[in-house]
């Protein structure tokens, strides 16, 4: 019998230490414990990253107003550029994520943390039917290892946790069919291996790896047996390969100047990646969000050991393959599932680093489960009364990984303490002064957001981004002038080089940079108000809306612009189209309340107000508006108690004591409503105000004489 044969004899496979591959493995009560327990772990390890708020491009993950409907679904799958990336599986599992719990921050890293823990059994799961050593230990790194906390505390990273686990039960499956030849699961694995690429289309080498386990049990591959089967795989790899490709280049935006790399320079680039990524493994500590980005020199001759060695590696690791295949086979799998982040194509990430640790969250299993074996070989190679040692070795180092992933989820707490950890360890990361900075402008710092901004255009002067972040701190500071000039400057820098194009024909720009421009649009228009620039400001909001006409932010501020243009009606019906696509932003509420207010409708006012604090409570202005609507229709009690409200939240002004006055003297409580105008006159005189005075003075001279 030839050695073929001998090797496919009954269906099965012979590994490299001539024992036949497993069947699916029994749940003995012992295994199912320490995979529970490894969960536990796991979970405590994670814990301090589940209260983490949304990273940088989290936003544009997590399921947008608009498609959060069942025509919003529809969207998802169908429409290219309705979601940052074409990866429709993943954005369904938002999407039915947002049904569940809302913006809750702690669902989506929970949910994204069980991914990662399911994960870990399906790794067991494929190792264990492998029949290599060490199949719990490798699922225990693999739960535990630093380098995953990126992909497990970065909500956006759930495309790596989510594809995984297709990817792994693809190939659970796959390895089954190889068993039986049966068509039930050969079309089962088609199909998780289409759902995986529909989460995240870099696990398209799933067929190339597979060939890479066949050669590795058989020492050989067949043309018909092996190859042609996954011929269908790498088909539809290579089809939603391509879309990715032409989402990242028209949609995303990695093209430009960062992206022009010579062959030999992504050359350099790929060398240089993979002793990096197999370094984070083997010594995991000194992680970064965001790691610096190389400057690439090919005249520099040691950035050429890095692919040399890479090669020489291969070269040796290929000349040894007859006496033993599996460090061949790890390395084959670790590069080749590497292979689409390796610069050889254009990443959107790139721009700021040419490595991630969510990027090698497959490819490691390449190194991880060899590893595994080896040591729990030569744990089993020990003299009986010395393996308690060796095993105790192999749970401290579990342990040691476990204590390394809760140190390095600390950075992960919050959103400012990832960026400033990042700033401290890569000084030169301009990105994480851009992000920290738009974090303290959320959080009302717009000076301390300034100085990252300044700090992030030292770094890279033509960043665009930061110029409008700039604008926007600077118009928070009510310096309009500067901020006029910083986004003037900012849409210098995004469409320089650009041909101007005739109105109505499509921009060659990045979907994502139109976007951009409708933001900027939107920021310059609220300078140009500030500044008594009307007409101006105006039009910047209209020319927004030209860009993304479902820009909510442009309709609310086009509305305000448009009140103070006397345009009371068009105004409101701008401002209801901004609660209608953002019913859920508070600003947008209380804009309308506030005009509606001004206009006379108070009825209306109350509702809108109303909803305002509902979704964001506590804001004095807010209460104050509210009070004022309450009190115009008639509703005194209410009224008073918002006035109240708002002077305990700090804000204290003479018209809300004068309110107040109005509110008491409705109540026929004359005594609370002559010492509340008293105190409004104070203040009105103490801040200059004599309009307001005088108003105050002839109430109080009027209704003195009518209490006495």
């Amino acid at each position: 019998m030839s050695k073929r044969k001998r090797q496919r004899r009954g269906s099965k496979t012979v590994s490299e230490t001539g024992s036949a591959a497993a069947p699916a493995p029994h749940w003995q009560p012992r295994v199912a414990a320490a995979l529970a327990a490894i969960c536990l772990l796991a979970f405590l390890a994670y814990l301090p990253a589940m209260s983490c708020g949304m990273l940088w491009d989290d936003d544009a993950h997590i399921t947008k107003h608009e498609l959060r409907s069942s025509e919003g679904l529809y969207r998802i799958w169908f429409e290219l550029g309705a979601t940052q990336q074409y990866y429709p599986l993943l954005h369904t599992a938002f999407w039915v994520e947002h049904k569940l719990w809302g913006d809750s921050m702690v669902g989506y890293h929970i949910a994204n943390l069980t991914l990662h823990l399911a994960a870990m059994c399906l790794v067991f799961l494929v190792v264990k039917r492998l029949k290599i050593p060490g199949a719990l230990l490798a699922a225990a790194v693999f739960a535990l290892h630093p380098v995953y906390v990126e992909s497990v505390a970065w909500i956006t990273e759930q495309k790596n946790t989510l594809s995984a686990i297709f990817y792994l039960g693809a190939l659970l499956v796959y390895l089954k069919f190889d068993e039986s030849r049966r068509r039930a699961p050969y079309l089962a694995a088609l199909v998780l291996y289409a759902l995986a690429l529909l989460s995240k289309t870099a696990v398209l080498t799933l067929p190339a790896a597979i060939l890479v386990i066949f050669w590795w049990q058989r020492g050989t591959l067949s043309w018909r047996h092996d190859v042609l089967p996954l011929l269908p795989f790498f088909m539809l790899g290579g089809a939603l390969g391509a879309v990715t490709a032409y989402v990242e280049w028209h949609i995303v935006g990695a093209t430009g100047d960062a992206f022009r790399l010579s062959l030999v320079a992504r050359l350099l680039v790929a060398g240089r990646a993979i002793w990096f990524y197999l370094g984070k493994l083997i010594w995991p500590v000194d992680f970064i969000f965001s790691y610096p980005r190389w400057r690439l020199d090919p005249s520099n001759w040691w950035q050429w050991l890095f692919p040399v060695a890479a090669l020489a590696t291969t070269v040796a690791l290929w000349l040894a393959r007859r006496r033993w295949r599996t460090p061949l086979a790890g390395w084959l799998f670790f590069v080749g599932t590497l292979l689409p982040v390796l610069g050889f194509l254009n990443v959107y990430l790139f721009l700021f680093s040419y490595v991630a640790d969510h990027f090698q969250y497959l490819a490691s299993l390449g190194v991880i489960v060899p590893a595994a074996a080896f040591l729990t070989l030569g744990v089993g190679r020990l003299p009986a009364r010395d393996r308690w040692i060796g095993r105790t070795a192999l749970v401290a180092l579990v342990g040691v990984l476990s204590l390394l992933t809760w140190q390095q989820c600390q950075t992960y707490s919050d959103v400012p303490t990832l960026y400033q950890v990042t700033i401290d360890r890569n000084p030169d990361c301009w990105m994480a002064h851009n992000n920290l900075g738009k974090y303290l402008i959320d959080a009302g710092k717009n000076q301390e957001a300034l100085d990252h901004f300044n700090a992030s255009l030292r770094l890279k002067s033509d960043y665009p981004e930061a110029h409008n972040n700039r604008g926007v701190a600077l118009t928070g500071l009510g310096r309009y002038d500067a901020a006029v000039e910083e986004f003037e400057e900012t849409f210098r820098l995004e469409h320089h080089g650009i041909e101007p194009q005739n109105s109505g024909e499509r921009s060659s720009r990045s979907r994502q940079a139109q976007d951009d421009d409708a933001k900027v649009h939107v920021n310059f228009g609220i300078a140009l108000k500030h500044l008594g620039r009307i007409q101006e400001a105006i039009e910047e909001q209209r020319a927004a809306l030209r860009i993304q006409p479902d820009l909510a932010e442009a309709h609310g501020n086009l509305g305000i612009a448009l009140f103070t243009a006397g345009k009371r009606e068009d105004a409101v019906d701008q401002l209801r189209a901004a609660v209608k696509l953002k019913p859920e932003l508070a600003d947008a509420h209380s804009n309308l309340g506030s005009v509606l207010l001004l206009s006379g409708r108070y009825a209306e006012a109350v509702r809108e107000l109303e909803l305002s604090l509902a979704l964001k409570p506590n804001v004095a202005l807010v209460e104050n508006s509210l009070g004022e609507a309450l009190r115009l229709s008639g509703r005194p009690s209410e009224a008073l108690a918002q006035y109240q409200s708002a002077l305990r939240l700090g804000f204290e002004n003479p018209e809300i004591h004068y309110q107040l006055a109005l509110c008491y003297a409705n109540l026929n409580q004359p005594a609370k409503a002559i010492l509340s105008a008293e105190r409004a006159l104070e203040l009105a005189q103490s801040a200059g105000n004599s309009t307001i005075a005088q108003e105050i003075e002839a109430w109080l001279s009027t209704h003195r004489s009518g209490a006495e």
